[in-house]
């Protein structure tokens, strides 16, 4: 038995939730998400909650479950409040800026990098060594995130590069003489 697919969804106030078929939909104030879950699971709308239920008890139906409620959650929580996720900068140098809506990241490379910001995401520079990535799709927020840390990663020996806010770098000892 799925722990999470057993617990129904509850659609938060301010957001309107429709099932058609396989298709959730989500209406929020920030803005309009949808899901189409898998054959193997079926979903209801009963007293403002969302419930998902397996077709069978095979291990295919058991195991997209609780990842087809988790993706409903995600989408009432986006159209709600959002997602962020906050990056820091380490090294002598190296910044970030906007131009426009395009991200400028200076990381010690020859060339600054440009990243040009997809539809639906918003990203902002408080600080010229934090980034803070926003929007209401959780899987394109973390997506975002994640190709702007892989320009340059944080390695081991000073913890310089782009690492998410609270990530801890496990630092290796440097070349002993």
């Amino acid at each position: 038995m799925s722990r999470i697919g057993k617990k129904p969804v509850q659609v938060p106030a301010g957001v309107t939730a429709t099932v058609d078929g396989q298709k959730v939909t989500a209406k929020g104030p920030k803005g309009e998400l949808f899901f189409v879950a898998n054959d193997e699971v079926t979903v209801k709308l009963e007293d403002n909650a969302v419930v998902v239920e397996p077709v069978s008890q095979s291990k295919d139906a058991r195991s997209k479950w609780g990842m087809s409620r988790t993706m409903v959650e995600n989408i009432l929580k986006g159209v709600k409040d959002g997602f962020e996720r906050k990056l820091e900068i380490n090294g002598v140098g190296y910044r970030a800026a906007l131009q426009g809506k395009n991200l400028q990241l200076a990381l010690g490379f020859s060339h600054d990098v440009v990243y040009q910001t997809p539809e639906g995401i918003t990203i902002a520079v408080p600080k010229p060594t934090e980034i803070v990535v926003t929007g209401i799709n959780k899987q394109q927020v973390g997506q975002v995130a994640a190709e702007i840390r892989e320009y340059r990663g944080p390695e081991p020996y000073k913890g310089k590069g782009v690492k998410y806010a609270g990530e801890r770098i496990i630092r290796k000892e440097g070349k002993k003489k």
